[in-house]
């Protein structure tokens, strides 16, 4: 658990570490913009048959002139290559840079106006968005750049503005561009790694949450990574790679998303979840064999595969996203708090992301996608506080499972002592009492028939032997404390009789009784068990006043419940004192042996009762005894 919350931990660090770089880097990049040149017009020839450069630099008719402003203009039918010329004014730095910033083809070469070739590229995958930084020696007069590029897709041609500059001060522009998105990406991938890891370690996890999960974080990672130009620039010998990682991110990353919000909200009205989710799997696997296909063929079937996995996938995945987001608007009426992180989280990644993919549409997939990052973010951060929400309330639960074990523990050992003393207690007292009986009998026919002095030795004897048959008398109820003769119990009567029996032994003790109890409160029990019980509990009281004490008794019914409360302010107990409570042969009288009170609890838990001693050294005690009521069983 230590390790998960330390890997989700770095992987939150290096998103915000990635939210502070990418400000710095804007501004680092930008440090000079004063001095940069912007271009928005150059000329485009179309290549209709393959063009040399020399005749190209010097031909004359068949540009056409390019306007950002104006638009730009589409790729001509059965036309896949062109020549950008590109007229520079003059440049003052001694090294010179040209900066382009989106320029779609997969074939890029750079020409200076004397021949020299700055900047080739040629890719065999399906990633067409080149991102271009190409030297240029210093010339006061100006001069014309010539861009030879080809593709075999409908995106074509120069679709930014052509930054010109000292090149040392376009390099931060040239490397920061997507360089955020590899810090997201890769954050997010290391933590994903984390928690599939700890699947391995955890034990009692909801396993197919927590791996789908990590599957959407891992995807979303994957994704970001992969889409980033910074990815193709820098390590542009792995594009096939990166393009199939995209692909599968792509094709893992939407059905999980929509098999983990299974788990979070359920199948949805009509189970139209669990059908979109049925859906999406089969969706990708059909994806997943064209990608085969296109490969073994070389592209053969491009055109193909661009339609599903661009045009279709998109129209797919906005569906998809209004579904969930109507299903979650339609859950967080719930107040889940869950349900509410995952809603908010998951609004800003689907607002974002369907107005990226209508306007990709809509462009016809001439837009490179940048808002969807933001909304990834904000959504896997939602998941990220859900997770920890729920390993905090784990936490929780572990440690009040712990407090209850351990007191359930302690009830059981309590239970098997109870239980061993049960039949030890009857085993012994019917064994020791027939020779009690006779013995006491013998003595009394001798009492008869002695002398004064030997009288005095007989009647000791005879108390002392008096006495072992109530402690075998309190053994034979504790071990079997049956009621018999239940009946309703008026409790207000009960305790009338035993205030009358008690309030002598008070007088004695100095003390006085007050009851209060209401004529209406009654309970199933025995009328001599209830007696018995409740006179030892009262006369413990008596016994441990001082001069001036007292003793309230007071009753009441609440929620099916008779509560009875017996409080005195006599010498009170401290906490050692008051868990050893219920012990045999532990006493706080002199010749007292705990069996009154075992007899006492076990009564009253065979009376269905409950109690519980509250007490303080020095201020007294008091008592709380609850039975249910005869309405509530009659419920």
């Amino acid at each position: 658990m230590d390790f998960l919350r330390k890997g989700i931990a770095i992987g939150v660090l290096l998103l915000i570490i990635g939210l502070f770089v990418q400000p710095f880097c804007l501004w680092t990049a930008s440090s000079s913009h004063s001095e940069q040149l912007k271009l928005s017009q150059w000329d485009v020839l179309w290549e209709a048959s393959p063009l040399k450069w020399e005749d190209v630099a010097h031909t004359k008719e068949g540009w056409r002139e390019v306007d950002l402003a104006r638009g730009i203009p589409s790729k001509p039918e059965r036309i896949h290559s062109a020549w950008f010329r590109i007229a520079l004014p003059a440049t003052p730095w001694d090294e010179s840079g040209l900066y382009i910033d989106k320029l779609y083809a997969f074939d890029v070469e750079v020409y200076t106006e004397d021949g020299r070739k700055v900047f080739e590229s040629s890719r065999d995958y399906t990633y067409d968005i080149y991102h271009i930084l190409a030297p240029l020696a210093a010339n006061p007069a100006g001069q014309d750049i010539f861009i030879h590029a080809s593709t075999s897709s409908d995106k074509f041609g120069i679709h930014s503005e052509i930054t010109i500059g000292n090149y040392r001060d376009l390099i931060p522009l040239y490397v920061n561009k997507g360089l955020l998105d590899i810090i997201l990406g890769s954050a997010l991938v290391f933590a994903a790694v984390v928690m599939l890891s700890c699947t391995l370690f955890l034990r009692n996890i909801d396993v197919p949450s927590w791996l789908s999960l990590s599957l959407v974080i891992l995807s979303s990672g994957v994704l970001m990574i992969t889409y980033s130009r910074f990815t193709y620039t820098f390590f542009s010998e792995y594009g096939k790679v990166f393009v199939i990682l995209f692909d599968l991110g792509l094709m893992i990353l939407f059905p999980a998303l929509s098999y983990y919000f299974e788990i979070i909200t359920g199948p949805g009205p009509s189970a139209i979840i669990t059908k979109l989710r049925k859906f999406q799997v089969g969706y990708s696997a059909f994806i997943l064999l064209v990608a085969v296909a296109n490969l073994i063929s070389d592209n053969a079937i491009y055109s193909v595969y661009f339609f599903l996995t661009v045009t279709v996938l998109a129209f797919i995945i906005v569906i998809q996203l209004i579904v969930l987001l109507s299903v979650s608007v339609l859950y967080v009426l719930r107040k889940n708090k869950d349900v509410v992180l995952f809603a908010v989280g998951f609004t800003i990644f689907a607002m974002t992301s369907i107005a990226e993919v209508i306007w990709f549409l809509i462009r016809y997939a001439q837009y490179e996608l940048s808002l969807w990052k933001w909304g990834t973010l904000c959504f896997v951060l939602a998941l990220i506080l859900i997770l920890g929400r729920r390993v905090a309330l784990n936490h929780e639960r572990v440690i009040q499972y712990s407090k209850e074990l351990e007191m359930y523990n302690g009830k059981l050992q309590h239970s098997e002592k109870m239980e061993i003393l049960s039949e030890l207690a009857a085993s012994v007292a019917h064994e020791v009492r027939n020779p009690l009986q006779v013995t006491r009998g013998f003595l009394q026919l001798l009492d008869s028939k002695a002398a004064m002095k030997e009288k005095e030795y007989l009647k000791l004897a005879l108390t002392e032997l008096d006495r072992a048959s109530a402690i075998i008398t309190d053994f034979l109820t504790f071990a079997k404390p049956e009621l018999e003769d239940i009946t309703v119990l008026n409790v207000g009567e009960e305790l009338s009789h035993i205030e009358g029996i008690l309030i002598p032994l008070a007088n004695m003790q100095g003390g006085v009784i007050t009851l209060d109890v209401p004529p209406n409160l009654c309970i199933n029990g025995n009328s001599s068990k209830f007696k018995q019980a409740f006179i030892n509990l009262i006369k413990n009281s008596i016994e441990a006043l001082t001069d001036k004490g007292w003793i309230r008794v007071w009753g009441y019914e609440q929620e099916g419940k008779v509560t009875i409360h017996i409080q005195d302010n006599g010498a009170g107990m401290d906490e050692q004192e008051l868990s050893r409570l219920g012990e045999p042969y532990f006493s706080n009288k002199t010749k007292g042996t705990g069996l009154g009170l075992m007899v006492t609890l076990r009564i009253i838990e065979v009376m269905q009762g409950e109690i519980k001693f509250t007490s303080k050294k020095g201020v007294g005690t008091e008592v709380v005894v609850r039975f249910p009521s005869v309405y509530e069983k009659a419920m």
